[in-house]
């Protein structure tokens, strides 16, 4: 019993003394991902264009003695080149194990007057002028990616296996242009060894700087969008009894669509559906021919989706026939599915909620919550064949987020102009908990 002790003892303090050097590893290297990150955000680059951004990325990873291929990305809905990277390392016999951080921008121009603020404005695929920001803290994944990737080189004596660092384009392109699906379309998991585990983690204005959270099970929605086109018969105003009024119809099916969710679903499925654009007419004394409306669906599970779809279409249908609209002008319903719904293994997410808890203290390790957004990094798991594990971390200031809470103005978002993380203890927390968690899958 004694001699078990002693040896229970020692691995606890070989455990402790290696977490010590690993956070001062982090403390030590901050600076530089500050600085990276600082870099990263005022030189944004849209989903596809990712040409600077993945020159960056690898250069950092050579630098710190990763095997790094790059271009890698086939995209099947998208006239663009890949630019995902990949850094593998080989460290002996052990897991494979891949970490992964996305590299697009948004189309937006930023208004948070920070000093490193991005003033980018380029030409979208079709050709509009557009702003470009780091709105949805992919500039502090990278960092993050770029600190794990630094900890774990030089700590090779703390884990065996094979390290597979993940930088994927187009994050943000939705159907057809999935950064993912292009990469594994690529071959990522034929040119590489398959993965063992996957871990991937996003910022969230939700939680205060340092915190973390996890869920077991579905964690990101299954997210896609639509077309309606509602076709009528066009006439005078002064004659509307001639006509077959889409706009009005339009009317009468935003409202009728809003009881798919209300009354349809069941309330402990969560599902949203949105009608994000509505278009028709070009002058006011014209009853038109027909009006376009461009919506979008998301739920945690696709039976949910699919039948969400299915009640729209029938629900276009019947509004129409209502109002008397021939056979032949039927609504024309179209709709594209978005990323698969996110799922987290349940024994690999208890695994890393105990070790979370133990580095990060279990006042900072919440219990998260399933998010209706999409996210494709629910692809890598192969339709949950691998285990794999996508957590979030807090990115707010603490005095913000209380002040916010008090008050009942929320902060800014992910994908507002205004999205100010805490970036140095954002950053922080990130590489600490990514890279306990790669430390663990490596046992």
């Amino acid at each position: 019993m004694k001699y078990i002790t002693i040896i229970l003892v020692f691995l606890g303090s070989r455990q402790n003394f290696a977490q010590t050097k690993n956070d001062n590893a982090i403390d030590k290297t901050l600076p530089g991902l500050i600085a990276a990150y600082r870099q990263i955000h005022a030189a944004p680059e849209l989903s596809g264009h990712e040409t600077q951004t993945a020159a960056l990325i690898a250069a950092q990873l050579k630098s710190l003695g990763y095997e790094v291929t790059e271009n890698i990305g086939k995209f099947q809905g998208k006239p663009w080149k890949g630019y995902g990277v990949v850094g593998h390392m080989k460290n002996g016999k052990g897991p494979v194990v891949l970490v992964r951080t996305e590299m697009d921008a948004l189309p937006l121009t930023e208004k948070t007057s920070l000093p490193f603020a991005s003033t980018v404005k380029v030409k979208n695929d079709v050709g509009e002028e557009t702003g470009v920001m780091h709105a949805c803290g992919h500039d502090i994944h990278m960092a993050v990616f770029l600190g794990v990737a630094k900890i774990l080189a030089d700590s090779k004596d703390q884990w065996h296996g094979e390290l597979l660092l993940v930088a994927q384009p187009a994050e943000e392109a939705g159907p057809g242009g999935s950064g993912a699906e292009a990469m594994l379309n690529d071959g990522l998991y034929t040119r590489f060894p398959q993965p063992d585990f996957i871990v991937g983690l996003h910022q969230t204005p939700a939680l205060v700087a340092g915190q973390v959270a996890l869920l077991s099970g579905y964690s990101n929605a299954v997210s896609g969008a639509g077309e309606i086109i509602v076709r009528g018969v066009g006439a005078h105003p002064a004659r509307p009894q001639e006509s077959k009024d889409p706009v009005v119809i339009s009317a009468e099916l935003i409202l009728a669509l809003q009881t798919i969710v209300s009354r349809e679903t069941n309330p402990f499925d969560p599902v949203s559906l949105t009608i994000g654009v509505i278009q028709g007419g070009t002058a006011a004394n014209i009853v038109p021919e027909e009006v376009h409306m461009k919506f979008n669906i998301r739920a945690l599970s696709n039976e949910v989706y699919d039948k969400t779809i299915a009640s729209v279409t029938r629900m276009a249908n019947g509004v129409a026939i209502t109002a008397g609209v021939p056979d032949n002008r039927m609504p024309i319903v179209t709709s594209a599915k978005g990323y698969p719904a996110n799922y987290n293994d349940p024994v690999l997410t208890e695994r890393i909620l105990r070790i979370f808890k133990k580095v990060m203290g279990e006042n900072n390790v919440l219990a998260g919550k399933p998010l209706l957004t999409g996210e494709d990094f629910s692809y890598y798991s192969l339709d949950k064949k691998i285990p794999s594990l996508f957590f979030n971390i807090g990115s707010s200031d603490p005095l913000r987020y209380a002040e916010s809470l008090k008050t009942g103005v929320a902060l800014p978002f992910n994908h507002s102009p205004m999205m100010i993380p805490v970036a140095d203890l954002t950053i922080k927390t990130g590489v600490k908990a990514m890279t306990s968690a790669v430390f663990e899958l490596f046992k």
